[in-house]
């Protein structure tokens, strides 16, 4: 069981992305449901902790087992979903990772991975690409070259979700 909730229109998630980096540039991904580019991962399930939930995406979604480097930010977001106009309240742990052990750089600059019904499409964008590009989570786009000793906590408080209600 995913650590999810839905309230009315509200959802909560508690999610971890990985940070996979390569001569400036970062892995990123699509699928057929999402119009914008996104990090590999997904939500944590209940009894699991981050760094086991972290595993099993890049497994789930590369076919990979990377080494955990450590873990970088973790992000408090608010945002409506384009797709649903749903609410999120969301937290996401995002772990700098190592996939020199693995093959992911003999993939090349885009390819394809199939996980059940979803079809998910990589891409190495360039970091500097980021801000012209229709991507998240937007903290990156800025963050990108502060990559801190320890785990920092960010929030996206200038939002105004909460005054909708």
């Amino acid at each position: 069981m995913d650590v999810t909730f839905e309230v009315e229109n509200q959802k909560f998630n508690y999610r971890v992305c990985g940070i996979i980096i390569d001569n400036q540039k970062i892995l990123a991904m699509r699928d057929e449901c999402s119009p914008y580019y996104y990090l590999p991962g997904g939500r944590v399930k209940l009894g699991e902790t981050a760094e086991e939930s972290i595993q099993r995406e890049m497994l789930e979604e590369l076919q990979i087992s990377p080494k955990i480097i450590r873990p970088l930010w973790l992000d408090q977001s608010f945002f409506t979903e384009d797709v649903n106009q749903k609410h999120y309240h969301e937290l996401c742990l995002y772990f700098l990772l190592d996939v020199t052990q693995t093959d992911l750089f003999t993939r090349g600059n885009e390819f394809t991975h199939i996980e059940g019904d979803h079809t998910h499409h990589f891409y190495w964008l360039n970091f500097e690409d980021l801000k012209e590009i229709y991507f998240y989570p937007e903290f990156l786009k800025w963050q990108q070259h502060h990559f801190q000793v320890c785990l920092e906590i960010l929030s996206d408080t200038d939002h105004n979700f909460w005054d909708d209600f």
